[in-house]
């Protein structure tokens, strides 16, 4: 089922929708002569109603609409925009079949967002077997290192190694014991992988670590067994829900009062609906927070007005500033040919609201400053959203894999030829 919509978004609660934004063409003759039909169409794939839907799902909707009126009003005046949508609901082979339809039916030029390890790893391979865009938000490190298409894939604000260096480099010291909670699927197996060699490299170590299954909402054996280890540090390596219920459990057993606790992947949505009261206190590394400064604040303010749920995450805001830099390369190039659209998103700046001292790497990788914060007490918090205190800025040199230990052959050609 498909419902079209014109101009500002409105919401739906259908899991499959197709949002269509047109901007009038202008008596100047805005019309752009190389992008065939005047089009460019937009697959979003999310998860509409899983552990993810909270910092993905219809937040990335209004994010990725954001993204297409701010293009149509400045650089896009004249061409026509049309977003699709679907819930992947967590399944690589929901993904690729409904990805496989827009490419085969629809024709689409791009995908969106593909939150989830698991679909995204999934979806840079149908990318590049469509020849289409692949504008990754987050997710496995692989996707621009050993298994890197710079061709047709970016991946914009995080990896699995980006998250793993900044919440390491935020806390760890040499002699530290740390302890893991990871969730059994791809990101939390990379995540606490790297985090064991980056350990190593200081002086410090993994003292133990427990498993569970995605979506897990008993996590009281985890946490039991990290308050009896040894560990100074209990890292929670998972996100979404089962974030949530990690950073519950520790608080119901008082785990914080005898170890340091630090998470790799906590949202706004999860420490809001965990509360201040039981969250305070966490460390963690975020590459977005809405209230950092005048243009994140002034990005959200748009956002929550349309998105009543509350301020954008991280996926939203990189939904919107990858959509919107994927846009402005489309009329640069007056094309919508991969190369020429992708040689565009490299010359390009990368300049909007969302993120700060921004390049695009040979191997797709966007590099950009980090945050380290910790959860505010409630006597600390101003208002219902005002959630962190920020400890420190990482520049994204110091976080993201450098050029020198990469795999990605693009990249290496690249760093050879200076």
């Amino acid at each position: 089922m498909k419902k079209h919509l014109t101009g500002r978004l409105r919401l739906s609660s259908l899991c499959i929708a197709t949002v269509t934004a047109t901007a009038a063409m202008i008596a100047s003759g805005a019309a752009h002569a190389g992008i065939e039909g005047n089009t460019v169409k937009i697959g979003l794939l999310t998860d509409m109603s899983g552990a993810f839907s909270q910092f993905s799902g219809q937040g990335s909707v209004v994010a990725a609409q954001l993204a297409i009126d701010d293009c149509l009003a400045k650089e896009c005046k004249g061409l026509k925009i049309q977003l699709l949508t679907a819930d992947h609901q967590n399944k690589t082979d929901i993904a690729l079949s409904k990805a496989r339809e827009w490419a085969d039916v629809e024709h689409v030029d791009a995908y969106a967002d593909m939150v989830n390890s698991a679909v995204a790893l999934a979806m840079e391979n149908l990318a590049v077997q469509k020849k289409k865009i692949a504008l990754f938000v987050g997710g496995p490190l692989s996707i621009t290192n050993e298994n890197c298409q710079p061709e047709y894939a970016v991946q914009w604000m995080w990896d699995t190694y980006s998250q793993t260096a900044a919440a390491i480099k935020g806390l760890a010291k040499p002699k530290q014991g740390w302890y893991f909670v990871t969730v059994d699927y791809a990101y939390g197996l990379a995540a606490t992988a790297e985090a064991r060699k980056q350990l190593d490299a200081i002086g410090a170590q993994t003292v133990g670590e427990s498993k569970h299954p995605l979506n897990t909402s008993d996590m009281s054996s985890q946490i039991i067994a990290a308050q009896q280890s040894k560990a100074d540090v209990v890292a929670f390596a998972n996100s979404g829900a089962d974030a949530a219920n990690s950073i519950k459990t520790a608080s119901e057993f008082q785990l914080g009062a005898k170890k340091q606790l630090a998470a790799f992947f906590p949202t706004v949505y999860e420490i809001k609906g965990i509360g201040l009261a039981q969250a305070q206190g966490l460390q963690f590394p975020e590459s977005f927070y809405w209230d950092l400064d005048d243009g994140t604040r002034r990005f959200s303010k748009r956002f929550m007005e349309l998105y009543k749920k509350g301020p954008p995450s991280l996926t939203h805001a990189g939904v919107y500033s990858s959509v919107y830099h994927y846009l402005k390369a489309v009329v640069a190039a007056d094309s919508k040919d991969p190369a020429l659209v992708m040689r565009k998103m490299h010359e390009l700046p990368i300049k909007d609201d969302v993120v700060r001292n921004a390049t695009l790497r040979a191997d797709g990788r966007m590099i950009h400053d980090y945050y380290y914060f910790k959860v505010k007490s409630p006597k600390e918090s101003k208002g219902p959203w005002d959630l962190y205190t920020l400890q420190k800025v990482l520049p994204g040199e110091q976080v993201f894999l450098p050029a020198s230990q990469s795999q990605c052959r693009a990249l290496k050609k690249s760093t050879a030829s200076r």
